[in-house]
């Protein structure tokens, strides 16, 4: 990831991927806890998204999550933030796409970023009948 020194001279501070996202939404006050903060199980469900766009893609088709590895959450998400979704694969297997995802928030109000949360998810291309196919043959 790329770095850059901070305002205040602090050390570097890591900047979101260069390239586009792969999602980008409003953390909206339905997908709240009772703290007001956004439930961790919406962002899941938005870098699952993510990856699988990337992922159908990729395999020209269908595809399924079967695993996520090592989902961390740095940071809360608050309501109204802009969440932005950073997808990449990593590597690909005979029927399997490791995908890189990471969330980054930026307020309302401001232009700073920071990450909030990274994982990597695991998807498998499907044929028309739901079972596992090679990723670079399309289903059908």
């Amino acid at each position: 990831m790329p770095e850059r020194e901070t305002a205040d001279g602090g050390g570097a501070m890591e900047l979101p991927p260069s390239e586009a996202p792969a999602i980008r939404t409003i953390a909206m006050p339905a997908d709240t806890n009772p703290a007001g903060d956004i439930f961790g199980g919406w962002l899941m469900s938005q870098m699952d998204l993510a990856a699988g766009s990337v992922a159908s893609l990729a395999a020209r088709g269908r595809s399924a999550t079967i695993a996520v590895d090592a989902i961390r959450f740095h940071r809360p998400v608050r309501v109204g933030d802009e969440v932005s979704l950073y997808a990449e694969i990593v590597s690909t297997g005979r029927t399997s796409m490791r995908i890189r995802v990471e969330a980054w928030r930026r307020g309302r109000a401001g232009h700073e970023t920071e990450k909030v949360t990274e994982a990597t998810f695991v998807f498998v291309a499907l044929d028309e009948t739901g079972r596992s196919r090679p990723v670079d043959q399309p289903e059908g």
